[in-house]
This record gives structure tokens, sequence and C-alpha cells, in this order.
């Protein structure tokens, strides 16, 4: 599930020989790419730069114009994220799902015995990096699962492709929600819960305000309107996280914005917009069995419980 914005790749690249890969994989991935840049990175990613050319590097330039600062939201978001999926794996989760994966490299950088990942998204996007990979000599080491995860079904998809439904599971969903509606967002959660017997799921959203224009800041009125002259309007936003979750009847385990997270990981740094008070990233816990789970407070997180504090 991506943007309707896509990538030509340049004919003479070795890299890429199709034209339909969504170009929003590409600019994750060179948002990601740049932090092993950095002399003390919030991770390391020594895979993404397979899938990587000047070619792509150009277009996320030209994203990057009308917003430099998401580079450090991707960032951000992918350690959180990461963090995440590290204590699952710790605590005994056996299987990892990636909802409109892109060129994510969690089933490389994160693979450990007896994990099974499998990642959802189009035929192209997978066959760009499967070959990619391939030719690399690296396994993708996961299950590659063509479609829609809203249109096709998503308990069909995964039950068609080995998906064990009463292990516990641990899902991933980046970069997604805000371009879709609330019976999307809706259904694709109540999918998980009521046919995982212990899921666990992080995800990022926009605050419902934002979307309707009702921060009050002309900053953040103004990158909304850029992403939507792009061709990739934000549709959707959260107004109560706990709310959502509790229709599901799942938890909310921990939920920060990304500024929060920002002066986490880069202590003494300043987020340098006023989004990312409105960009936010959460975990949920549930499911149709034990729904037993760690306090937050043991993973090293502590979760606002009032969704109108994440705007500092």
């Amino acid at each position: 599930m991506h943007l309707i914005c896509t990538l030509m790749p340049n004919r003479r690249s070795s890299m890429s020989r199709i034209q339909n890969v969504a170009g929003t994989a590409f600019v994750a991935a060179e948002c990601r790419a740049e932090e092993n840049l950095e002399d003390h990175p919030l991770y390391r990613d020594p895979i993404v730069n397979l899938f990587l050319d000047e070619e792509s590097k150009r277009a996320a330039d030209r994203i990057f114009v009308s917003f430099p600062q998401w580079k450090a939201s991707v960032r951000v978001r992918t350690r959180y994220v990461d963090d995440w999926l590290d204590r699952q794996l710790q605590i005994g989760f056996r299987q990892v799902v990636i909802l409109g994966a892109g060129l994510d490299t969690r089933a490389q950088r994160k693979a450990s015995s007896g994990v099974t990942y499998f990642e959802i998204d189009n035929g192209a996007t997978l066959a760009f990096k499967s070959a990619r990979l391939q030719e690399n000599g690296v396994d993708p080491g996961a299950v590659y699962i063509s479609g829609d995860y809203i249109a096709d079904d998503l308990p069909t998809l995964l039950r068609r492709n080995g998906f064990d439904f009463s292990q516990p599971s641990h899902f991933i969903w980046e970069g997604n929600t805000a371009y879709l509606d609330a019976s999307a967002v809706s259904l694709v959660l109540d999918c998980i819960a009521q046919n995982v017997l212990r899921f666990s799921i992080s995800f990022d959203y926009v605050a419902q305000e934002l979307i309707a224009n009702e921060t009050g800041d002309p900053e953040t009125a103004a990158v909304v309107a850029r992403f939507a002259a792009m061709g990739a309007p934000w549709t959707y936003g959260v107004s109560d996280i706990g709310s959502l979750a509790g229709k599901i009847g799942a938890q909310v385990s921990d939920r920060f914005s990304i500024a929060e997270l920002y002066r986490r990981y880069w202590p003494g740094k300043t987020p340098d917009s006023r989004i990312f008070d409105y960009y936010r990233i959460c975990t949920l816990e549930g499911g149709r069995g034990d729904r037993s789970r760690m306090p937050s407070a043991e993973f090293g997180l502590n979760p606002s419980n009032d969704e109108s504090s994440l705007v500092s």
C-alpha cells in the first residue's frame, strides 16, 4: 500500500528495469540510508543501499525540497519500530508481518532463528526487491505476499501463505495510515484482532486536527498542503488512539509524538518542525487469547495517557 506517485527509474540504470515500483518506497529507503552516515547512528542498515542509485536519490531530493525535515521523522520512527521488534522477538514472538513493506530491510537486519517474516506489497515492488537481494547474494529471508492487504482481505492473504494465527505475531505498519480512511484503518486492525491469538502492532499516524486544519499553526498547514500538491494528500487522522484500540479489544502499550522521540533519541537537539508534534507513533497489544503484556515501563518508555499532552 503506497502513495499514488511513482518513481520512473533511469533506463540506463543497471539497478532497476521496472517502472512501477512505488516511489515512496525509494524515498523512505533514501531517508533510512542517511542514518548510516552518522557518527553515532540510531540504527545500522547495511542492506538498504542495494536498492538505491542516483535516480532514486534525485527522486527523493525532489520530495525533500518541499520538506527536508521529513528525513528525520523516518529515521526516528525506524528506530522506534526496531526497538519494538527487538523486544517482541526477545519475548518469543516468532512471526512478523510487514504491511506495505516497500523496501523494508528488517527481514535481513533482524533475522532470527525460528522467526518467519511476511511482507505484503504490490508484486512489482516485491519482485524488484527480491531480485536486488539475490543479485547481491543476500537471502530475502521473508515470505513475499503480492497483494493489497485491504482489498484482498488480510486474513486470506496470510492464510494462503502459511501464517499461523495461533502464534504470537508482531505487525509493522509504517507510512500507510495517513493515506487511507477510517474504514480501511479499522478494517485492518479488526482483522488482526479477530483472527490472531496474540498480536502487537506498531504504526504511525497523524493527529486528526492536522487533517482538519485545526492546529492554528501556519507551518503545519503549509506542510499538509505541500504533500497534497505532490499528489500524496493525507486523508486520515486519529483523535484518540486509546478509543481506536478499545474498539478492537487491544491496549495501547505506548504512544509518542515524533517530537518526543526526536528529543529522546537525539538529546539536546530541538525538533525542526512543529508538525512533529502532530505526527505520532504507537504500539497496540491484544488478540483473541492471552493479552498479558510487559508493562511499557519495563521497555524503557514512558507513554502519556493524554493524547492532547503529546502536543508540546
